[in-house]
C-alpha cells in the first residue's frame, strides 16, 4: 500500500450530473526516480519542478468513465495503459471506461519528465504511473465518502467493485453514475491510498485495448478523416535539395486546373489549394518553379561517409572517460578494432504527415496526431502572431510516428500555419503530404560512423575500450540543446555507448558532431541513439568473445556482475531460446546460426536471440527471435508483447533494407518501392518473455528496437563466419 499526500487543494468540477476530477501528485513522484542524465526523451529524462493540476477522469451519470490521455495514441497502446492505471485504483468496470485525447494545456497535462506537454522517449506510462493511479484513487475515495454520507455508515465498511459501491451490512448498492453528483461535492482527500501490487485486478493482466474496436470498424478518427465546412486541401511543392528556396514561380497552369482556388509561396515552397487532394496535387504538378540552390546542400552519401571516416583519426568531445584507455591500447598485445557505418533512416510511418488548421479572429485551432503540444503551440503562435493560449490543438489518433511527428521545428505544422496565414484565414486548410513528400522532406535518423577498439587481458576479457562516434546532433539548434548538449556532447548521439554496462577498467567514448558540415535535417527515430550504439557495441563484443574463444553469453555475463537487470534479461532470453543446444539442420546445404545481444534504453532492459538460415547463394531468412524484457511493473502484458513484436519488425526492416541516400543533395528514395519495409510474410516467429518485477514501469515503445540488428549480425556470423559492419545488410552476404 502506498499513501500519496498533497492531493488536496484541487477542485472537483461539476459537469452536468457527473464528476470531473483534477488531481496532481507531489514533485517527488514526478521524477519517477529515473536516473538523472540516463536515457529518456531522446536520451535524457528531465525532471520538472512543481506543476499545475491535471484533470484526468470524468464519471457521467450513465456510468461512463472517461479518462483523458495527455499522451498521443499512435499505436503504442498508451490509451489502454493510462486507462488501466485509473481503472485499477477506481475499481472500475473496464467495459465502461473510454479514453479521449486531452487538450493542449501544459499547466494540467505536462509530461512530468520534460516539463512540457509531449509524448516521446517511451515515457508515457513511466511518468504517469502514480499520477493516474492517484486520480483513480482520489475519485474512488470521494465516491465512497458520498455513499457513506448518504447511507449514514462508516466509509471503512464500504467496498467497491466493477463500478459499484456497496455496503454489505445494510445491503445497499449504488453505481458510480448514481453517486457522481454527490461525490462532486465531497472535499478532495488529503491522502489517497494506492493498492499493493498483490491486490491488482487490472495492472499486470491482459485487458482489451481501448482503441482496437474503433480502429477495426473504421470509426477511429485520424487527421485524414477530418472535414470542416468550406475546407480547402493544400499540397506543397518543396525544393528537391535541402536549403533550396523559390526563385520564381509560374502558376498559370496550376490556377487553370478546375477546382484550384489558391497558389501561395511560403518559406518551405509553393502551396496549391483546392477543394480536394487530387485536384490540389494536379495543380502542384502543373507548377513551373525555378529554384534557388545557392545555399542548398549538394552532398552525397559517399562523400559524407568518407568525411566521417577521416574524423575517426581525430579525438572528439569526451562523453565518458575512466582509467587510461589510450595508454592500455598503446601497449596492448591483444588488440581488436572495427568500424561500423550506419545510413540515414526515414521514419516511414503508415500515415504521412498531415494536419487541419483553422484561423479566425480569436486564434487558431488545429486537428492532427499531436505529439509535442507545448513546443508546437509556441511555434504556431510565433508564425501567426498569437499568444500560445490562442493556439488550440485537438489530438487525434496518429498512424505511427516513430519520432517524426515530434519535430523540434514543428515543420509541417508551421508550414500549415504559413498557408492559412497567406490566404488570410478565409477557409480551414487541410495540409496533406504524400508518401513521397514525407520520404524526401528530411528529418531522418542521422548517419553515423563508429570506430571501436579494445585490448584484451590474459583471461580474454577487455581491459580497455575506446568508442569514437561521428554524426549529426539531433539536439543542436533545438529548444532542448541547453539541457541535452553538455561540453559539446549530444546525449542522444552517445547513449548506449557512454553508459555501456560492461565492467571494463579503462574506457573512452568521444564524439564528433557534424552539423556544420552536413545540412540534412535530422530527428529522433525510434530508440534514437541506441539504434546505432547498440549495434557497434554488441557486435564488437561478440568479436571479443570470439577472440577470447569464449561463449558470447558467458562472456557477457562475466562483465555484467554489477548490472543484474542486464544479466537477468540476458539469462532469460538465452534459456528460452535454448542457447547452447544444436540448431536443427537446414536442407540443401544451408547453414543455420544463432546470435544474441542485450541493451538498455529508456530505462528498460531487453535481450534478444535471433536464429537464421543462410542459403548457399547468400540469401537468408530470419527464422525466430526470442525476446526478454525487463520494464518494471508490466501494466498490460499484451501491449508489452505487441510493442516488442512491432519493434522487432521495425528494426528488422531497417537492418535488412533501410537506407536514405543522397546524390548531389537530392534524396533518392520516395516510397515503399525504393525504401522497403518488412512484409508480414517476412516476419519471423517472435517469442516475448517478461521479467516479473516490482520496479516502477519504464518504456516499451522503443527498447525492443536496439538489440535486434546486432543479434541478427551475430547470428549471421555464427552461420557464415562473416562480420557485417555496415548497415543495411542488403546483399552483403552474396558478395
Amino acid at each position: 500500500m502506498r499513501i500519496i499526500t498533497n492531493v488536496s487543494r484541487r477542485d472537483f468540477l461539476k459537469a452536468g450530473a457527473g464528476l470531473t476530477l483534477a488531481v496532481s501528485i507531489p514533485t517527488a513522484f514526478a521524477s519517477n526516480k529515473l536516473k538523472a542524465g540516463g536515457p529518456g526523451f531522446a536520451g535524457s529524462a528531465v525532471q520538472a519542478g512543481p506543476f499545475a493540476p491535471n484533470a484526468f477522469v470524468t464519471i457521467a451519470s450513465d456510468n461512463t468513465i472517461t479518462v483523458f490521455s495527455k499522451h498521443l495514441e499512435m499505436g503504442q497502446g498508451v490509451y489502454t495503459g493510462l486507462a488501466t492505471l485509473v481503472a485499477e485504483e477506481l475499481d472500475a468496470d473496464w467495459s465502461t471506461v473510454k479514453v479521449e485525447g486531452a487538450a493542449a494545456d501544459a499547466t494540467r497535462y505536462s509530461n512530468l519528465f520534460f516539463g512540457v506537454q509531449a509524448t516521446g522517449g517511451s515515457t508515457a506510462i513511466a511518468n504517469s504511473f502514480e499520477q493516474m493511479r492517484s486520480a483513480g484513487a482520489a475519485a474512488r475515495a470521494m465516491l465512497v465518502n458520498a455513499a457513506a454520507a448518504q447511507w449514514k455508515v462508516a466509509a471503512s465498511e464500504i467496498t467497491v467493485a466493477n463500478s459499484v459501491v456497496s455496503h454489505a451490512k445494510s445491503n445497499r448498492k449504488a453505481t458510480f453514475g448514481e453517486l457522481a453528483e454527490a461525490a462532486s461535492k465531497q472535499p478532495v482527500p488529503e491522502k489517497v491510498v494506492l493498492k499493493d501490487a498483490k491486490d491488482f485486478k487490472l495492472i499486470g493482466k491482459t485487458a482489451p485495448r481501448k482503441d482496437s474496436v474503433a480502429k477495426t470498424n473504421g470509426t477511429a478518427v485520424f487527421t485524414q478523416d477530418m472535414k470542416l465546412s468550406g475546407m480547402l486541401v493544400a499540397v506543397v511543392a518543396h525544393p528537391p535539395r535541402f536549403g533550396g528556396t523559390v526563385k520564381k514561380v509560374d502558376d498559370k497552369a496550376a490556377r487553370a486546373v478546375k477546382g484550384v482556388s489558391d497558389v501561395v509561396t511560403i518559406p518551405s515552397g509553393v502551396a496549391v489549394l483546392a477543394n480536394n487532394y487530387w485536384t490540389a496535387k494536379k495543380g502542384r504538378d502543373a507548377l513551373n518553379i525555378e529554384w534557388d540552390f545557392s545555399k542548398a546542400y549538394n552532398g552525397t552519401t559517399e562523400q559524407i561517409d568518407t568525411d566521417y571516416t577521416k574524423l575517426l583519426d581525430k579525438p572528439g568531445a569526451v562523453a565518458r572517460k575512466q582509467g587510461d584507455a589510450a595508454g592500455q591500447l598503446a601497449k596492448g598485445k591483444n588488440n581488436l578494432q572495427a568500424e561500423f557505418h550506419f545510413p540515414f533512416l526515414a521514419h516511414a510511418a503508415m500515415e504521412p504527415l498531415n494536419c487541419l488548421i483553422k484561423l479566425d479572429k480569436d486564434g487558431v485551432e488545429v486537428w492532427n496526431g499531436e505529439q509535442m503540444q507545448t513546443p508546437d503551440q509556441a511555434a504556431l503562435a510565433n508564425v501567426l502572431g498569437l499568444k500560445p493560449e490562442q493556439v488550440k490543438l485537438n489530438m487525434l489518433y496518429a498512424g505511427g510516428s516513430f519520432g517524426r511527428r515530434a519535430s523540434s521545428q514543428a515543420d509541417y505544422l508551421v508550414e500549415a500555419a504559413h498557408i492559412v496565414k497567406a490566404i488570410k484565414g478565409k477557409a480551414p486548410v487541410k495540409l496533406v503530404w504524400s508518401r513521397e513528400d514525407d520520404m524526401k522532406a528530411g528529418y531522418y535518423r542521422p548517419a553515423y560512423v563508429h570506430r571501436v577498439r579494445a585490448a584484451l587481458g590474459p583471461n580474454g576479457q577487455p581491459i580497455a575500450w575506446e568508442n569514437r562516434i561521428v554524426g549529426q546532433s539531433i539536439i543542436k539548434g533545438s529548444p532542448f540543446e541547453a539541457v541535452m548538449v553538455k561540453d559539446g556532447v549530444d546525449a542522444t548521439s552517445v547513449e548506449g555507448s557512454a553508459n555501456l554496462p560492461y565492467q571494463i577498467p579503462n574506457m573512452l567514448v568521444d564524439l564528433h558532431t557534424t552539423n556544420d558540415q552536413v545540412q540534412v535535417p535530422v530527428l529522433w527515430w525510434r530508440a534514437v541513439g541506441s539504434t546505432h550504439t547498440a549495434y557497434a557495441t554488441e557486435v564488437f563484443l561478440d568479436e571479443l568473445a570470439e577472440q577470447a574463444k569464449q561463449d558470447p553469453v558467458k562472456y557477457r555475463q562475466a562483465l555484467l556482475s554489477k548490472h543484474p537487470r542486464h544479466a537477468g534479461v540476458l539469462k532469460l532470453a538465452a534459456e528460452k531460446a535454448g542457447w547452447g543446444s544444436t540448431l536443427a539442420p537446414a536442407a540443401d546445404g544451408a547453414k543455420r546460426g544463432r546470435g544474441i545481444a542485450v541493451h538498455e534504453s529508456f530505462n528498460s532492459f531487453v535481450a534478444q536471440v535471433v536464429e537464421v538460415t543462410v542459403q548457399k547463394d547468400g540469401n537468408f531468412k530470419v527464422d525466430r527471435v526470442v525476446c526478454a524484457v525487463d520494464c518494471g511493473v508490466v501494466v498490460n502484458p499484451d501491449v508489452v508483447k505487441a510493442q516488442m513484436e512491432g519493434s522487432i519488425g521495425f528494426a528488422l526492416s531497417a537492418a535488412l533494407m533501410g537506407e536514405i541516400t543522397l546524390k548531389n543533395g537530392e534524396v533518392q528514395q520516395s516510397n515503399y518501392h525504393d525504401y522497403p519495409v518488412l512484409r508480414i510474410n517476412e516476419m519471423p516467429k517472435v517469442e516475448v518473455h517478461m521479467v516479473q518485477s516490482g520496479e516502477k514501469p519504464t518504456g516499451v515503445g522503443e527498447p525492443g528496437v536496439p538489440p535486434l540488428a546486432p543479434a541478427l549480425a551475430n547470428a549471421l556470423f555464427n552461420a557464415t563466419g562473416k562480420r557485417i559492419r555496415k548497415l543495411p545488410i542488403g546483399e552483403q552476404l552474396k558478395a
